[in-house]
């Protein structure tokens, strides 16, 4: 079976964040299967700015990745190789929805007849949570064209069940499926026992208000000095500098790294005793995932589907309208977080390794090709 990955942005482009990573786990692992071929068409954006390309890296399966020449995915390149590779595949999975090669994937899969899986990525259930979000009436009008030019053969991926029923409300009608993300599950020597006289916080992932990095200061500020954050990341840079900006009156007691990944990031969560990601509104929320298989314990908002926190024993999952972040930190400080952080990462192991994921999404792809033969045969 022939599939074909299209996404505005690809590995090693991990100035995106955690849809790269989760994006590449599915590609290694469907390219890995004998029963199917992968191929990947993508630009070489590395950030938003234009001038900031990737440099590929060599994969076990092709990637070709198309010249950007404007915003977060305009590529000619990639549009005018968008028919032959739909033409050559069984499937189409696209991923991303704001952007250029979304239409064009849709309305051409639609005329070749080739079914579509649709990975919005948290996209749809964040406009429909963040009534701040950007250029919402474009967006709006960009879903009333997906409506039109995509075909009832798409499928759209969600990673949980309260992205689901926001998503299906921006496209009405649409088939929907829940896989959630896969974590990798790093090898990791024992932790030392946390020294009571501080409390190392944890912030990584992308920088951008809807992360509530601001609200995460602010609790901060309440709480004894020996609560120190490290905030791991890379953003727009008038926002990053506004954050820093908050950060100044906290001195040492806040460091900005910029964005980590690799051995540094696991060295990130090594030093951290607790993970705090207050989200306004989060599809998955990888890196809170990461930061359990690490052995972390989590403090999240319910803006983000990890409401089992607290049924697990790894963490809480705050209502930040109602929920004070502040005492939430205050009252985990005292708990044993060590503990939790390997209940949390005995969680990820069971129910969030890889192998589960690429699974359901073969048994996905093949079911939906065999339905699409099944209709041109009747």
């Amino acid at each position: 079976m022939k599939i074909l990955h299209v996404t505005p942005s690809f590995y090693p482009a991990t100035y995106w964040g955690g849809p790269i990573w989760s994006t590449k786990a599915i590609c290694d692992g469907i390219a890995a299967r004998p029963d199917m071929t992968l191929r990947v068409l993508t630009t070489d954006a590395a950030s938003p700015r234009r001038s900031d390309r990737i440099t590929p890296e060599t994969l076990p399966y092709p990637v070709h990745y198309a010249r950007r020449i404007a915003g977060h995915s305009l590529s000619p390149g990639l549009i005018a190789r968008l028919p032959r590779a739909i033409a050559w595949a069984d499937l189409v999975h696209l991923t991303a929805t704001y952007n250029a090669p979304t239409l064009p994937t849709l309305a051409l899969a639609r005329l070749m007849g080739r079914p579509v899986v649709w990975s919005p990525r948290g996209a749809l259930q964040a406009t429909a949570d963040w009534a701040d979000a950007p250029r919402l009436r474009i967006k709006h009008l960009f879903e009333r064209a997906a409506q039109l030019v995509r075909s009832d053969d798409c499928t759209l991926h969600i990673t949980a069940a309260p992205e689901a029923a926001q998503s299906v409300a921006r496209l009405s009608g649409i088939a929907t499926t829940v896989i959630p993300n896969c974590v990798d599950i790093p090898v990791m020597p024992p932790r030392a026992a946390r020294d009571d006289n501080q409390l190392r916080l944890l912030f990584l992932g992308r920088l951008h208000p809807k992360k509530g990095v601001d609200l995460l200061l602010h609790a901060l500020a309440q709480l004894p000095s020996y609560a120190r954050l490290d905030v791991y990341g890379t953003g727009a840079p008038d926002y990053v500098a506004s954050l820093r900006a908050e950060a100044a009156p906290h001195g040492h007691r806040v460091r900005f790294h910029g964005h980590v990944e690799g051995e540094a990031k696991a060295a990130a969560f090594a030093n951290a005793d607790l993970f705090v990601l207050p989200s306004h509104s989060e599809n998955f929320g990888i890196a809170v995932a990461e930061a359990l298989a690490h052995g972390v314990p989590v403090v999240t908002s319910t803006a983000t589907p990890w409401q089992g926190l607290a049924r697990q024993g790894c963490g809480l999952c705050l209502d930040l309208a109602r929920d004070d972040l502040t005492e939430a930190i205050a009252g985990l400080a005292k708990a044993d977080l060590q503990a939790m952080g390997a209940k949390g990462r005995a969680w990820m192991i069971r129910d969030f390794a890889a192998d589960a994921m690429v699974a359901a999404f073969a048994r996905l792809y093949r079911d939906l090709a065999l339905s699409q033969v099944d209709g041109v045969t009747a």
